[in-house]
């Protein structure tokens, strides 16, 4: 199956020099040139990867990214004028796998996108037997979670949601992708379906439940990086 990229920038001369070099390697490459064409784009079509310019017109790249993060884990590339440490750590606060500085060369690009890609190919392609952290240790292979040493017991879903929450540290989720990502596209109910797996999932975890940390007005995300990841 070839890759799908989304260049999402105003600059037609950027759109055009990233669409010509993606396409000689393989790449299926949607240019779009403003924000909400990008969202239109990416409700429509399944991509693999964004590259999205911080200053779209009609709905500027951060607004755009809090969307995509609302509908999709994939990862996005922002592209930037804005060089300083400020604007960077913004950008990844808001979920950027990287962060390219303009002017760039459409070949080193290139370059970190295939990184990108092949990241996360490795991350899909090796099971991860053991997920362990500190006083939290969850097997993915038996299904078991083990609390400081005491196993604990979840049901189905609480297992799955913090499968889901764990194998992604500090990226936060909102409720609308937890819902899609566990109960599925076809799932009716309300987020607050979320919210009371989350409360039941924290009670069977404590005292660790402050791993599973709240996102005001947004969702949730597990707030520890891996300490060993045992495959």
């Amino acid at each position: 199956m070839n890759i799908r990229i989304m260049v999402a920038d105003g600059d037609e001369h950027t759109r055009d020099d990233l669409r010509k070099v993606l396409a000689q390697e393989g790449y299926e490459v949607d240019p779009v040139s403003d924000g909400i064409t990008a969202i239109k784009h990416f409700r429509r079509y399944d991509y693999d990867l964004v590259l999205l310019e911080d200053e779209l017109p009609e709905l500027d790249g951060k607004s755009v990214s809090r969307q995509l993060r609302k509908m999709s884990g994939i990862p996005f590339v922002f592209l930037s004028r804005k060089s300083d440490e400020e604007s960077k750590l913004k950008g990844f606060e808001l979920g950027a796998e990287d962060y390219i500085t303009k002017p760039f060369s459409a070949k080193e690009v290139l370059a970190r996108i295939k990184v990108i890609l092949r990241r996360r190919a490795g991350k899909e392609d090796i099971p991860v037997r053991n997920l362990v952290f500190d006083g939290l240790n969850i097997d993915t292979m038996s299904h078991t979670v083990y609390v400081d040493g005491r196993r604990v017991f979840l049901t189905p879903k609480e297992y799955q949601l913090l499968l889901l929450l764990a194998k992604h540290p500090n990226q936060a989720f909102s409720r609308e992708m937890i819902l899609n990502e566990i109960w599925g596209h076809d799932y009716y109910g309300t987020d607050r379906t979320v919210d009371t797996h989350i409360k039941t999932l924290r009670d069977s975890l404590k005292p660790r439940d402050n791993y599973i940390e709240t996102v005001r007005g947004f969702g949730y995300k597990f707030v520890e990086v891996y300490d060993e990841a045992v495959k």
